[in-house]
């Protein structure tokens, strides 16, 4: 395996130090995409700054670059410049760079950046084949996407290339998200006397019961589909009939959204003071993956592959591509190999180039 030092000061070395600056901004406000505007700008590019409605009290943009004098480009390489809390700080330990975004999802930024430029100088494609479009808020449901989605207006691109972190997989496809809750009002007695009220614990219970212990769809490329009951709340003291409680639950969807949130629905309409608020659903996607020279995965976690689709409602042809696992994402170790953030750099080239052909 080649030093650390062979790959940061080598022929990408502006890789890394794209990466390092980037990871060492915080991401708690506009910062990365001014930093991104002007780095993006001094190379050559019309970028365009998107304010996506505000969201907890500050402004945030996404940014859409291109090189030559055309917007509407055949390719499109995608992907998010938001990260969640806390910050922590860049380093370096044996064969991998730490850091909050290290591996979601500055890593994919910096790669695409380095490839779009790499097959520029190499005359592999011409200035006007290939855009950049980098979100927000991708880790809060995607309102930065589906932003772009509504006012971007580009509609020609072939294909769409997704950075996440897929372990330098194509990925197959991504399970899809309900998120809900399960809401009970009862009513308050004294716990000596429970005929008197009506215990919102214990309807709520049952009915996660029922749930927990129905066969959900599930799919022979994504697997089961499975239920996270992930907030629950319920009664203000032990000698209290509980009066309200309510759970928050996300359910990975593999197969058939629709048949799921009638499952949930039919449980809350045959439970007596059970009802369901703030449903939100986002359908399995399934990608394109079947291009030679790449392994595959089945992903669980969600991204913003679903916002992105043509005028029409159907979605462009998509690859889910990135280095790194998801397993260290949003953790207190979050890193990225640094032979996996230099040969993604090849995998976004062929990526590009094989939408082009294909």
């Amino acid at each position: 395996m080649a030093s650390n030092e062979s790959y940061f000061e080598g022929n990408r070395k502006e890789l890394f130090k794209l990466h390092k600056e980037l990871i060492e901004i915080e991401s708690i406000s506009g910062n990365v995409g001014i930093y991104l505007k002007d780095y993006l700008e001094k190379r050559g590019y019309t970028v365009e700054w998107q304010v996506v409605p505000e969201k907890l009290g500050r402004e945030r943009a996404n940014l859409y670059a291109y090189k030559g004098s055309k917007r509407d480009t055949k390719v499109l390489l995608t992907s998010h410049i938001d990260t969640v809390p806390p910050f922590f700080g860049y380093r370096i330990e044996d064969d991998r760079i730490y850091g909050r975004g290290s591996v979601d999802d500055k890593n994919c930024v910096a790669a695409m950046i380095v490839a779009l430029e790499e097959l520029i100088d190499e005359k592999e494609v011409e200035v006007d084949d290939v855009a950049l479009l980098f979100v927000v808020e991708e880790e809060i449901g995607g309102p930065g996407m589906q932003f772009a989605n509504e006012h971007l207006g580009v509609d020609s691109w072939k294909a769409v290339i997704f950075g996440e972190p897929t372990e330098m997989k194509l990925g197959v496809g991504h399970k899809g998200i309900i998120i809900f809750k399960y809401a009970v009002e009862g009513k308050a007695a004294h716990s000596g006397y429970p005929e008197l009220g009506i215990n919102a614990n214990e309807i709520l219970i049952k009915a996660l019961a029922r749930l927990v212990g129905t066969k959900l769809p599930d799919s022979h490329l994504l697997g089961e589909s499975t239920i996270n009951i992930g907030e629950l709340a319920g009664g203000v003291a032990v000698n209290v009939i509980p009066e309200n409680a309510s759970a928050f639950i996300a359910i990975r969807v593999a197969d058939n959204t629709e048949e799921i949130v009638r499952i949930v629905n039919e449980i809350a309409d045959s439970t007596p003071h059970l009802s369901v608020e703030d449903l939100h659903s986002v359908d399995p996607q399934l990608l394109d993956y079947k291009v030679e020279g790449f392994d595959n995965i089945v992903l669980k976690y969600a991204t913003d592959v679903p916002y992105l689709k043509k005028k029409s409602g159907e979605p462009f042809k998509r690859f889910l591509y990135g280095s790194g696992s998801i397993h260290v994402a949003h953790s207190d170790h979050e890193f990225v190999p640094i032979k996996e953030l230099y040969d993604s750099v090849d995998g976004y080239k062929r990526l590009v180039t094989y939408s082009l052909k294909n």
